[in-house]
């Protein structure tokens, strides 16, 4: 299996990539990350699933991708602006699929365990499940 890693990685990487899914943090390396740039070493055809954070996605470098062809089709989970403005074009666009971004709905029962077993964690002098590391921006 073929192993990447890093901006030297990234060409060879996509290169062969027939659906490329983001799922990042927003941190100052991946804001803008999906751009013209990124998009152009996709091979043509490919298409995208967004899902990280909205402020990573060029949003005119996309539709131009898609328009010229280059690629195929998206879905979009995350926008920035969020909610996107009535008139924006990814409403419109027949290649796109905008998704609601609503991971789930809060349950009770598993947020309150969730809540004990980290203030559990916190007296027992371990860090909380899902703390946000704020050195590496997530």
């Amino acid at each position: 299996m073929a192993t990447y890693s890093g901006q030297d990685g990234l060409q060879d990487f996509l290169r062969d990539v027939d659906i490329l899914i983001c799922l990042l943090p927003l941190t100052e390396e991946t804001r803008d990350f999906l751009n013209s740039d990124l998009f152009g070493m996709l091979p043509i055809g490919a298409s995208l699933i967004h899902t990280g954070r909205g402020p990573q996605l060029d949003h005119a470098a996309l539709v131009e991708a898609l328009d010229r062809g280059h690629l195929a089709s998206a879905v979009i989970d995350v926008t920035d602006p969020e909610p996107l403005p009535p008139g924006h074009v990814f409403w419109s666009h027949p290649k796109i699929i905008l998704t609601p971004h609503v991971a789930s709905v809060t349950q009770a029962e598993t947020a309150a365990s969730a809540v004990i077993d980290n203030i559990k964690r916190h007296r027992a002098g371990l860090d909380p499940i899902g703390l946000v590391n704020r050195t590496r921006g997530y």
